[in-house]
């Protein structure tokens, strides 16, 4: 994987995890803002003309990109802020065990993530197709949530338990 290989941390990066529909665009605003509140005036502040994503672009669609010429990670100035949907567990050793990097991780309950999803992707659904149903939802949602790994804490501390019980 590229990032395994490629992507070497700062010693001040700031990275943001976050579970899809947990409020990532919204931290993302707060702690731009926040580390960058005297960079910036009212006026010419990048978060009224860019957005949150490009100002602290996920990492994650860094690694999907065949071309990353257009998304050079070196050109961010430190401290760099980069925000993932990749589960800690799966970040590179050059990132996790860096002590200097720090990790600021949201977590919203799977109810309300569940129905933001739902609303939201009812919202982007073509016109044609009809509207997907809560119960669908919990369905997808819940093979989402096997596929991709566990959400919160509940989840993460289940599957250590099993970790270290297969392994004894």
């Amino acid at each position: 994987m590229w990032v395994q290989d490629h992507f070497k941390p700062r010693p001040n990066d700031i990275f943001l995890a976050s579970f899809l529909k947990s409020g990532t665009t919204w931290l993302k605003a707060l702690i731009f803002a926040t580390v960058n509140r005297t960079c910036y005036g009212f006026a010419d502040h990048p978060l009224l003309t860019m957005g949150p994503h490009y100002c602290f672009p996920f990492l994650d669609a860094h690694l999907q990109e065949k071309d990353r010429s257009h998304f050079d990670l070196d050109r961010f100035p430190s401290p760099r802020l980069l925000s993932m949907h990749i589960p800690y567990i799966l970040l590179p050793n050059s990132t996790t065990d860096h002590q200097s990097c720090r990790f600021v991780y949201i977590y919203r309950d799977p109810k309300d993530v569940l129905v933001s999803k739902w609303l939201f992707l009812n919202k982007l659904r073509p016109k044609d197709l009809p509207p997907i149903s809560i119960e669908e939802a919990f369905e997808l949602f819940c093979q989402r949530i096997r596929l991709c790994g566990p959400h919160g804490p509940i989840g993460l501390a289940r599957v250590l338990h099993t970790a270290s019980t297969a392994i004894t």
